[in-house]
């Protein structure tokens, strides 16, 4: 199986040297395509100054685009499945072998790096209600229990890979996990432990939190009666 790790980054310079490295000691030879949303850091001169494949989109259009941009290389070079990778560090790599391997052997369209799935950790803070009430909309919606459905570790078919490059309103968020547990194949979790941002700065403060999760739960309702 070809595997290609997306890694969208926008202002990631004070990261992205040290996803590259550990990528590259912990999955020797895989294969990795950097997106540059536009950022307005040093993080393209990375890129270009470490010759790491890379792609720059000349402007911040958000992580939408610039993973589609990775799913259209992808698909355009042919590999197998597309796992989405984020560019601060708190993935860790060791898992990608498993993820292929399970979306492989059990026909799954999508494999989520879950950091609950054993339930020694539990989810948290506002993030981490909002992370609840994602996954009991999910149940309640297709039947299918996904423990961690903000987690954006998460390993793509091939067929998911056409489906983000033919058409217009796919997104690597959880309401898509809701869209792809109904309609298309399985989705499937594997333990997983994550690390804390190795630099730079979140998005996700509490309004941004409260706002992603709003809006992330009114698109799951929707998509069950209009998709």
């Amino acid at each position: 199986m070809r595997v290609l790790t997306v890694i969208p980054a926008y202002n990631e310079e004070e990261c992205l040297e040290g996803t590259i490295a550990m990528l590259e000691e912990r999955c020797p030879g895989l294969d990795y395509l950097v997106v540059n949303d536009g950022s307005k850091d040093s993080t393209r001169q990375i890129i270009e100054k470490n010759g790491f494949n890379g792609a720059n989109l000349p402007i911040n259009t958000g992580l939408t685009s610039a993973f589609r941009t990775g799913m259209k290389y992808a698909w355009r070079h042919g590999y197998d499945a597309v796992v989405q990778f984020d560019a601060d560090g708190q993935h860790l790599p060791t898992y990608i072998p498993q993820m292929a391997q399970v979306l492989e052997e059990k026909g799954a369209d999508i494999v989520v790096a879950s950091r609950y799935l054993d339930g020694t950790v539990k989810p948290s803070g506002a993030r981490g209600a909002g992370s609840r009430l994602i996954t009991w909309l999910i149940k309640l919606t297709t039947g299918a229990v996904i423990t961690d459905p903000t987690s954006g570790m998460r390993m793509y078919s091939r067929k998911m890979i056409e489906l983000f490059c033919k058409g217009f309103d796919w997104a690597p968020e959880p309401d898509l996990v809701a869209i792809v547990a109904r309609k298309y194949g399985p989705v499937v979790e594997i333990q997983a432990e994550m690390q804390e941002r190795q630099g730079g700065e979140s998005y996700l403060k509490l309004g941004n939190v409260i706002r992603y999760m709003s809006r992330t739960c009114l698109s799951i309702v929707m998509s069950r009666f209009l998709r």
